[in-house]
């Protein structure tokens, strides 16, 4: 792979700018953005690891009847602290309880990824990546839901904003806690003939 790949039969399914942001970064630039807007609450007793896996490859299959012939990426972000789900944080108060929940501890960040070709062979990944936050004062938590960052993040803040300060330690794919694991999604579109079938 060389140079900047724009691909008509790439279809990205998800909102995320973030995601869009990871993949021009490998110099991939999807032809369509259309995200698949599926209910992600865990299903009962749902685990965090199967969870990101189910989410990504729904994502996948709601979108791709609407792109014949395309390559469909779809990926699902979860932050577990333990077995506990954390949230999308939509308003302060989540923000707020994810970031105490988190301060001080170790916790993980599963990304799941689907990638169905035009042949409807579908490959997966999942990436874990463990993050340990420093103990966070109030005043700490204060600023950090003051400046919004968190609104719509996976539990509760972007690593890639101001939140790095909090990060004492991480192991695994930074870009997997951003909202695509880089290097696995590159596998998975080598793997899938993806750059051969590309201009």
């Amino acid at each position: 792979m060389s140079g900047l790949v724009e691909s008509p039969a790439l279809v990205l399914a998800s909102a995320s700018p973030r995601r869009l942001d990871l993949l021009r970064q490998i110099a991939v630039v999807p032809g369509i953005v259309d995200p698949a807007h599926l209910d992600e609450s865990p299903a009962k007793g749902e685990l965090p690891v199967p969870h990101a896996r189910r989410l990504a490859e729904e994502k996948a299959r709601a979108v791709l009847p609407r792109h014949p012939g395309c390559f469909v990426l779809a990926a699902d972000t979860v932050v577990a602290c333990g077995r506990r789900i954390l949230p999308k944080a939509e308003d302060a108060a989540t923000a707020r309880q994810c970031l105490t929940l988190l301060s001080g501890r170790r916790h993980r960040v599963h990304g799941g990824v689907c990638l169905i070709a035009p042949d409807g062979k579908v490959r997966q990944r999942l990436v874990t990546t463990i993050v340990t936050f420093k103990r966070l004062t109030a005043a700490e938590i204060a600023a950090y839901v003051e400046s919004g960052e968190w609104d719509g993040k996976a539990g509760g803040y972007a690593i890639q904003g101001l939140a790095a300060r909090f990060v004492r330690a991480l192991s695994g794919s930074y870009s997997n806690i951003v909202g695509l694991p880089l290097f696995e999604t590159t596998a998975l579109l080598e793997g899938s003939g993806f750059f051969r079938s590309s201009p």
